[in-house]
């Protein structure tokens, strides 16, 4: 990733060698990272370290990582969570996003994967450590709410805009129409997921995507941007 000097990361795991894995590999990256092995921990060094990002384990002994989560949430709300878990149920992330997670990884995962997820964190939640978003042909612009795509502003409803952003800061990412459902309409919503198909397509014919090029179903599983 580029452009991470002065952006903060708090790891949170009760697993020493997990943290030493990623404490290493994200200072690597130039990110300025702090680590707690168990929830008071994260609680009093994120009142400290006021950090962008926390990557914070589900389950550890004591305050497990729900419960930091939601007073994490409830005292510093510009911040972003994303929860290693070991389990990829639906309750479990209904229950996350009920009390505030940003996001997902589940364990196993490459650390590749959480870059990614990282810096799609940060470019949606804190556009204005890097001004307009450009990615590939497009350009965000949160502020105007404003999306261009080979250098021509989209017209697009707010819907399909929030759409767009994520599935394009998500780039690489392969997202579930649940996903997409929790991230873009609220993990409230009470309608069909047919719903995301619908304004896939308006997106694709916008964007002159006939051939599913940039916009790709990946059957059964949902949609990943591949970005030229």
């Amino acid at each position: 990733m580029n452009n991470t000097k002065g952006i903060k990361i708090m790891l949170v795991d009760d697993e020493p060698h997990i943290l030493q894995f990623l404490e290493f590999g994200l200072a690597n990256e130039g990110f300025e990272v702090r680590t707690a092995i168990d929830g008071m921990s994260a609680i009093n060094l994120a009142a400290e370290f006021h950090p962008h990002i926390v990557v914070l384990d589900v389950m550890m002994p004591g305050m497990d990582g729900w419960e930091v989560c939601r007073l994490l949430k409830k005292n510093m709300s510009n911040i972003a969570i994303i929860m290693l878990t070991a389990k990829d149920e639906v309750d479990d992330r209904v229950k996350g996003l009920t009390i505030g997670a940003d996001d997902y990884v589940v364990k196993p995962f490459s650390f590749e994967e959480l870059l990614a997820r990282i810096g799609a964190r940060l470019r949606n939640q804190f556009p204005a450590l890097f001004g307009e978003v450009m990615l590939g042909p497009f350009r965000i612009d949160d502020r105007r709410k404003e999306i261009t795509y080979l250098e021509q502003v989209l017209e697009l409803s707010p819907t399909e805009y929030e759409l767009l952003k994520y599935l394009v800061i998500n780039q690489g990412i392969v997202l579930s129409k649940t996903t997409i459902l929790d991230q873009v309409w609220g993990y409230d919503f009470g309608g069909e997921e047919n719903i995301v198909e619908v304004y896939i397509r308006s997106l694709r014919e916008k964007l002159n995507d006939k051939e599913h090029k940039l916009i790709r179903t990946l059957r059964g599983a949902g949609y990943r941007v591949d970005l030229p």
